[in-house]
């Protein structure tokens, strides 16, 4: 792991860690996090780390029982795209927006969550986005914890990676023209399938084919931070004013907590895309949210910067 300290003229400070994946997920960054605030501040240890990575190791013999359509199992052909003609966005979504969204479902789906609302938002406005054929399969990927899971006892203070992100997977044509909804049913379907079996699944398919790579062809991957505790991580200076990702990268985005300057707790959702395909994000976004264009540019939503 690698950490960077920055001081600031205010007196406060930035605080950034890089990390391999391999080591641990969102949830046991945020654990060593809070053990070396604790260590700075002279507390006690709340969590002690566990180990027993043997918790996720394949079975014997290994089987595969669920479709996973978010690996590579086959040749892909590789999408790829010009960095230097990429848009890094910031989108802001509020009380208001969210509640917007939630005007253009039907009944029985007002109980969904904010992440399985926004999800299915921002996979529709993409998709129409990216301008891809009618025919052609897209997938949404949300990153899903294993703990907590019916049947996968995961023991308090394990830190490696616990989760999966099963995938949901469309055609372009009917997402793109029906209503909302249609994609946040396949979005809680996706999450439905989540459990221990399917993370056995997952195990396994590692062993029998050769650890695959995750999906980025027509695939967008969705990973909710704003509850994993980032805020709570006090280093002797309080709680922070923003704990999360530094930003987006190609096909993955991360939701991020943050308190905006009326005091409200909104979900920040940083973006990268090329330029003209991120005029038209914006545009599809302007329409579901019945906002004003210049609403997603001042100071306050978003902030938009070349890359």
């Amino acid at each position: 792991m690698i950490v960077q300290v920055i001081r600031l003229t205010c007196g406060g400070f930035v605080f950034a860690a890089r990390m391999n994946h391999t080591i641990c997920d969102s949830l046991g960054l945020v654990q060593f996090l809070t053990m070396v605030g604790e260590i700075a501040r002279g507390a006690s240890i709340t969590k002690f780390p566990v180990w027993q990575r043997e918790l996720f190791s394949a079975r014997n013999p290994p089987r595969i029982t669920c479709a996973h359509n978010e690996y590579e199992t086959q040749h892909c052909q590789k999408e790829t795209w010009d960095t230097h003609e990429m848009d890094h966005g910031l989108f802001f979504f509020g009380p208001i927006e969210i509640a917007t969204l939630r005007s253009h479902l039907p009944m029985h789906l007002q109980n969904s969550s904010t992440f399985e609302v926004l999800s299915a938002c921002l996979w529709k406005c993409r998709t129409i986005a990216l301008g891809l054929k009618p025919n052609e399969s897209v997938g949404l990927s949300p990153f899903i914890t294993a703990r907590g899971k019916l049947g996968q006892q995961v023991p308090n203070g394990y830190y490696g990676n616990a989760f999966a992100f099963p995938m949901a997977l469309a055609r372009v044509g009917p997402l793109c023209q029906n209503p909302l909804g249609y994609a946040l049913e396949l979005v809680k379907k996706a999450k439905a399938q989540m459990g221990a079996e399917y993370v056995s699944s997952v195990a396994d398919l590692m062993v029998l084919k050769g650890r695959p790579k995750y999906r980025t062809e027509g695939n967008y991957l969705i990973g909710d931070t704003t509850h994993v505790g980032f805020y709570e991580v006090d280093f002797g200076w309080g709680s922070p004013i923003y704990g999360g990702p530094a930003g987006a990268i190609p096909f993955v985005s991360f939701y991020g907590r943050f308190r905006n300057s009326e005091g409200e707790d909104v979900i920040v959702v940083p973006i990268l895309l090329p330029h003209h395909v991120m005029r038209r994000f914006l545009s599809e976004l302007v329409k579901i949210t019945n906002k004003d264009p210049m609403d997603f540019s001042d100071e306050n939503m978003p902030n938009r910067s070349m890359l």
